[in-house]
C-alpha cells in the first residue's frame, strides 16, 4: 500500500546510512520482498510512515464521550481576565512607532 508518505519526493537526492545486526537485515529483506519491494524501497517506505504517525500523534488524540464534553465546554469558557496581556496587546509594536 502506497501512501502520503511516498509523495514526499520522486528525486533521492540525500543518504541514510544505517549499521544493522544480521538478524535485522535478514527481517528486512524477508519483509520487503513479501511486499514485492526493494530493501531501500521499503525501508523508506516504512519509516516515513511511522514518522507521519509519529507526528499525527501529536495533533490528534481520542477522547472518551464526558471527557470530551469537559474539554470543549473549558475551550469554549471565555478566558480570565489577564490585565498584563491586555497591555501588551494595546502596545504598538517598535516598526509601528
Amino acid at each position: 500500500m502506497r501512501g502520503p508518505a511516498t509523495k514526499l519526493s520522486k528525486t533521492r537526492g540525500e543518504n541514510i546510512n544505517l549499521r544493522v545486526s544480521r538478524g535485522q537485515k535478514s527481517l528486512i529483506d524477508r519483509a520487503a520482498q513479501a511486499l514485492g519491494r526493494n530493501r531501500s524501497d521499503f525501508m523508506l517506505e516504512t519509516a516515513c510512515r511511522e514518522a507521519e504517525s509519529v507526528l499525527l500523534d501529536r495533533r490528534y488524540f481520542a477522547l472518551p464521550e464526558e471527557e470530551f464534553r469537559r474539554f470543549t465546554a473549558m475551550l469554549d469558557k471565555p478566558p480570565a481576565s489577564n490585565p498584563r496581556l491586555a497591555r501588551l496587546l494595546r502596545t504598538k509594536a517598535p516598526w509601528d512607532k
